[in-house]
C-alpha cells in the first residue's frame, strides 16, 4: 500500500506511474486521496482542540466548585457536556473518514520502478536475456501430454489428468512412479540449492486468514483466484510468498538481523478460471501445484541489489537443470498489483516450440511493508519501513513439462539432467 504523506509530497510522480500501470483514473483517484487525508488531518486537529478544551473545563470546574460559584461551575458542566459531545462526533467523523481513506489507498497498486518500460500487454516485455541452445528432437517428439502417456505401464501414464479430474476435478493431475520421484527430487534439489545461497528453510501453514491475504496484496485485489472457505474465513495459499511475508507482519526487524533470507516449499492452489485452448493444456496451468519459494527482506538501499541477486539465483537453477530460458523484465501493463519491478523466467519447451513462464521475482519495495508495518530502526533510532522480495525458485509444473519435451531421445525414453540424478535415484525415464 502506498503512503499517504507520499502521495501528497509526490502527487505527478504517483499520478506518472499509476498512469504507467494503466490504472484508470489516476489523477482523480490521487486527488481525492489527497482531499480526505486533509480533511482527516483538519479533523484530527479540531478533535484535539475539542478535548483539550474539554479537560481545561473539567479542570475549571473543580476551581470554581472549590470557591464556592455555583453558578459558573454549573455553567461548566453544561460547557463541558457539550464539549465530550461535540468531541464523540467528531472521533466518529475521523474514523469515517480514515476508513474511506484506507478504501481508496488499497485500490490503488504499487508504483513501478523508473527501468519498467512502458507498454500494456506481454508483447511489450522487455528481453533481457536469452541463454541456452533449444534442442533439436528426435522425428516423432511429442508435447508432453503425449510423451506421458507412452511412459506410463500398462496404458496408466506417468502423470494422469483423467484419474486427478476423476478425484477432485480438471487441473488436479495425479503424478505416479518416476513423475513423482522427479517432483519430489526437484523439490529437494531447489530447497538445497536456495540453502547453499544463505536462505533458512521454513514450513509454513498453507492457508491463511484475510489480514494475511491483505498484507501481501492478495486481498483485496485476488479474491476470485483464491479457494475460500467462508466458515473459517481462511484461503488456500497461492504462493508461500503469502505466509513466508506474513511471519513478519507487525514486527521490528532487528538491524543486525537484515538481509532476512528464507525458502519455503509448498503446494500452491490458484483457481485460474476461464482458460482454455492448447497454451493451457497439459501441466501448463493447474489449480493445484508444487512450488519452492525464496522471500528476502531487506533495507531499502539494498533490495535491488538483493533483487538482482535473486535473478541470478533462479538463473544458476535453470542452467543446472540444462534448460533453456530467457528473462524478461515485465512493462507497466503487465506487472502484477503489488511489484515495483519483476523479472519473468521462461524456459523453452521444445515439444510445443514455445516459451513457458516458470517464474517471477519481484520487489515489492515497501508497498507490502506498509501493510505489514513489517520495520527496522536505524542506526539513529528511526523507524523505517523495510523492502520485501520474492521469487520462484522454482513452480514444478512448467519446468516438468519442459524437462521431459526437451530431453526426449530417438529410442523413446526422456533423459534427466545430471543435476537431479543423485537426487531422482535414476537418469532415464523408459
Amino acid at each position: 500500500m502506498l503512503q499517504t504523506s507520499f502521495i501528497r509530497d509526490n502527487r505527478e510522480l504517483t499520478i506518472a506511474g499509476l498512469t504507467k500501470k494503466h490504472f484508470k483514473n489516476a489523477e482523480q483517484a490521487v486527488d481525492q486521496i489527497i482531499d480526505l487525508d486533509q480533511k482527516r488531518k483538519e479533523l484530527q486537529q479540531e478533535l484535539d482542540e475539542t478535548l483539550a478544551r474539554s479537560n481545561a473545563k473539567a479542570k475549571e470546574i473543580g476551581a470554581l466548585m472549590k470557591s464556592g460559584q455555583q453558578v459558573e461551575a454549573e455553567a461548566a458542566k453544561a460547557d463541558t457536556a457539550a464539549l465530550k459531545e461535540r468531541s464523540k462526533a467528531l472521533d466518529e467523523q475521523h474514523k469515517a473518514i480514515e476508513l474511506s481513506l484506507l478504501d481508496e489507498l488499497v485500490k490503488l497498486p504499487n508504483l513501478p520502478h523508473e527501468s519498467v518500460p512502458q507498454g500494456r500487454t506481454a508483447e511489450d516485455n522487455i528481453t533481457v536475456l536469452e541463454a541456452g541452445n533449444k534442442p533439436l528432437l528426435p522425428i516423432g517428439a511429442l508435447p508432453h501430454w503425449e510423451l506421458i502417456r507412452k511412459l506410463g505401464q500398462n496404458q496408466a501414464p506417468i502423470i494422469d489428468f483423467e484419474l486427478g479430474n476423476k478425484i477432485s476435478g480438471a487441473g488436479f493431475p495425479v503424478y505416479k512412479g518416476k513423475a513423482a520421484r522427479l517432483q519430489r527430487a526437484m523439490i529437494a534439489f531447489f530447497l538445497d540449492e536456495a540453502g547453499k545461497a544463505g536462505y533458512t528453510e521454513v514450513q509454513p501453514p498453507i492457508v491463511v486468514n484475510s489480514d494475511s491475504g491483505f498484507a501481501t496484496g492478495q486481498l483485496p485485489d485476488k479474491e476470485g483466484q483464491m479457494y475460500h472457505d467462508a466458515a473459517d474465513d481462511l484461503y488456500l495459499i497461492p504462493t508461500a510468498e503469502v505466509p513466508v511475508t506474513n511471519l513478519y507482519r507487525d514486527v521490528i526487524v532487528s538491524e543486525n538481523n537484515l538481509p532476512v533470507k528464507n525458502v519455503a516449499y509448498t503446494p500452491c492452489f490458484r483457481r485460474e478460471a476461464g482458460s482454455w485452448g492448447a497454451h493451457v493444456r497439459g501441466l501448463n496451468r493447474l489449480h493445484q501445484f508444487d512450488k519452492v519459494e525464496i522471500v528476502q527482506i531487506n533495507r531499502p538501499e539494498n533490495s535491488y541489489t538483493a533483487l538482482d541477486e535473486m535473478v541470478n539465483h533462479v538463473k544458476g537453477l535453470l542452467e543446472k537443470l540444462e534448460l533453456p530460458y530467457r528473462i524478461l523484465r515485465l512493462c507497466g501493463g503487465d506487472m502484477g498489483f503489488t511489484s515495483a519491478l519483476t523479472y519473468d523466467f521462461e524456459v523453452w519447451s521444445a515439444g510445443q516450440e514455445r516459451w513457458l513462464e516458470c517464474s517471477s521475482v519481484s520487489n515489492f519495495e515497501t508497498y507490502q511493508a506498509n501493510r505489514l508495518k513489517l520495520r527496522y530502526k536505524t542506526a539513529d533510532k528511526k523507524t523505517q519501513l523495510l523492502h520485501t522480495l520474492n521469487g520462484s525458485a522454482l513452480a514444478l509444473p512448467r519446468i516438468v513439462a519442459a524437462l521431459l519435451e526437451n530431453n526426449q531421445q530417438a529410442d523413446g525414453t526422456v533423459k534427466i539432467p545430471s543435476a537431479l540424478v543423485p537426487y531422482c535415484g535414476f537418469d532415464t525415464i523408459e
